[in-house]
C-alpha cells in the first residue's frame, strides 16, 4: 500500500484537507497518515485536528500533500520544508491544494518549474517566487512530480488525477462516483481518457453501465445484457445513456475499443492485432471508426 502524508499548518483550510483525503481513502491501497509541528491543529473553519509529530518513513511511492491554509497564516519551519523537498529528491511526489504551494516554493521546488495556486493569491505568488511559472485559469498543473493546484475543491480534482495516473481512468471514475461529485476535466486541456470525459454526470444508472463496459470493453456487450443489468428497459438505458454522454452505449464502448487500440498501436502494435486485442474481428472497423 502507498502512503498519503498530509502535511497541515495552523489555520489549515478543512476542504482542502478533506476533499484529497476523501479521494484517497475510497481509492483502493492506500494508508493515510497527518503530521505537523504541534498538535491540535487549529483549522480556519473552527475544528481542531489531532496530527502526528513525528513523520512516517516514506518511500518513493509514497504521496506527499499540503493543503492549503488562511492566507497570511501558514508556516513551516525550514526543517519540515526540508523534509518535503528531500521526499521529492528521492524520487516521491509532492503535491499542494490552494496556498499549500507556498510551502512547495520555500523548499525550493517550484524554481524553473510551472505551477498554480488560488486565483487571489497567484500575483503574489509570482512575485514571491520570480524563478517559478505561475499558470492562471487552470485546476492544477503537473510538472516533474511537482502537483499544484488551484485552490479548495480543486483539490479534488488534483486527488482524482493521481489516483487516475497510478491505477487507471475507471477507477478515478469510480471514486468519482462514489462520492457524487464528477470526475472532472484535466487541469488545463480536455479529458484524454473517454472514460473520464464521458463521466461528467450523476446518472446512476448509467454509471454503473459504464462500469460494465469499463470493464470488459473487449468482449461483446449486447444492449439487452447491459439494460437487465441495469435493471431498466433497453430504450430506458439507451435514452438515459444518451442523455448523460451523448453517445448510445455501444458508441461508447467502440470509442474505448478505438482508444485503446490507437495506445497499441502507438506502442508498437499493428493495426490488425490492435484490432483484435480490443475485441474488433479484423482492422477494418477499427480503420472505419478512426477515420470518423
Amino acid at each position: 500500500m502507498s502512503r498519503v502524508l498530509f502535511v497541515l499548518t495552523p489555520q489549515v483550510h478543512l476542504l482542502d484537507l478533506a476533499g484529497p483525503a476523501q479521494v484517497f481513502s475510497t481509492a483502493p491501497g492506500y494508508r493515510l497518515h497527518y503530521v505537523a509541528e504541534a498538535s491540535p491543529v487549529p483549522t480556519w473553519q473552527g475544528v481542531p485536528l489531532c496530527a502526528e509529530l513525528e513523520w512516517p518513513t516514506l518511500d518513493p511511492g509514497d504521496l506527499l500533500l499540503v493543503p492549503g491554509w488562511r492566507s497570511g497564516y501558514g508556516y513551516f519551519t525550514p526543517a519540515t520544508l526540508d523534509r518535503i523537498a528531500a521526499h521529492h529528491a528521492a524520487g516521491g511526489t509532492v503535491a499542494s491544494v490552494c496556498a499549500g504551494a507556498d510551502a512547495l516554493g520555500r523548499a525550493g521546488l517550484l524554481d524553473g518549474r510551472r505551477c498554480t495556486t488560488h486565483h487571489d493569491l497567484q500575483d503574489a505568488f509570482a512575485r514571491r517566487f520570480p524563478k517559478a511559472t505561475v499558470t492562471r485559469d487552470v485546476l492544477y498543473v503537473c510538472d516533474e512530480r511537482v502537483v499544484t493546484s488551484a485552490g479548495i475543491a480543486s483539490g479534488i480534482d488534483l486527488a482524482l488525477h493521481l489516483v487516475a495516473q497510478r491505477h487507471g481512468p475507471a477507477t478515478a471514475a469510480r471514486v468519482a462516483r462514489e462520492m457524487v461529485v464528477y470526475a472532472r476535466r484535466n487541469g488545463e486541456e480536455q479529458q484524454h481518457s473517454a472514460m473520464l470525459r464521458h463521466r461528467a454526470h450523476l446518472s446512476d444508472v448509467v454509471h454503473r453501465v459504464q462500469d460494465r463496459i469499463d470493464a470488459d470493453f473487449a468482449a461483446p456487450l449486447p444492449l439487452a445484457d447491459l439494460a437487465a443489468g441495469a435493471g431498466v428497459s433497453e430504450r430506458t438505458l439507451t435514452r438515459l445513456f444518451t442523455t448523460a454522454t451523448g453517445r448510445t452505449p455501444l458508441r461508447y464502448q467502440q470509442l474505448l475499443r478505438v482508444e485503446r487500440a490507437e495506445y497499441l498501436i502507438g506502442h508498437g502494435s499493428t493495426a490488425e492485432s490492435a484490432a483484435r486485442a480490443v475485441g474488433f474481428t479484423d482492422a477494418r472497423m477499427l480503420r472505419r471508426l478512426r477515420a470518423r
